[in-house]
């Protein structure tokens, strides 16, 4: 299981592109694949406006971004855990409540939230769009400028 998180993080870091194709690890392979017919479409995603105002308090919210960012701007209440650490600092994460992982536009988080999954996380959702989408949407308003009343 070491062996397939470490070679997971590492195509998911690096980028499909730029590694050696690891078509003979068939431990690898068949993890992915069990992991890839498991998974919803779209449920390991959430829109900013999915999430009522009051509901917020309810996750576990992760900023994957750098420290720098995070110091910039982040989401009230959320934890900066840098993407590349997620696993690493596992042991602050908990499995007994919803837990958001967000980064700029969604990239990143989403490579964490899957590593966060594979290694047995079935709490944790993505951002979708991430913080930009986040703040275009309306922060923690997001739901009720979306689901508010129609404008004559």
């Amino acid at each position: 299981m070491k062996k397939l998180l470490t070679l997971s993080l590492i195509a998911l870091s690096a980028g499909v592109a730029g590694l050696p194709a690891h078509a003979d690890d068939k431990a690898v392979i068949d993890a992915m694949e069990g992991y890839f017919e498991f998974v919803d479409y779209g449920g390991a995603t959430i829109f900013p406006e999915q999430i009522p105002g009051g509901d917020w308090k309810k996750f576990f919210v992760i900023d994957a971004r750098d420290k720098g960012q995070f110091d910039k701007g982040h989401i009230p209440g959320a934890l900066n855990i840098e993407w590349r650490q997620v696993l690493a600092r596992r042991n602050e994460i908990p499995k007994d409540k919803p837990v958001l992982i967000y980064c700029n536009q969604g990239t990143l988080s989403a490579q964490a939230g899957l590593a966060l999954r594979l290694a047995g996380y079935e709490n944790v959702r993505i951002l979708q769009g991430g913080m930009s989408e986040w703040q275009a949407k309306g922060g923690f308003e997001a739901s009720a400028k979306a689901n508010g009343a129609p404008k004559h």
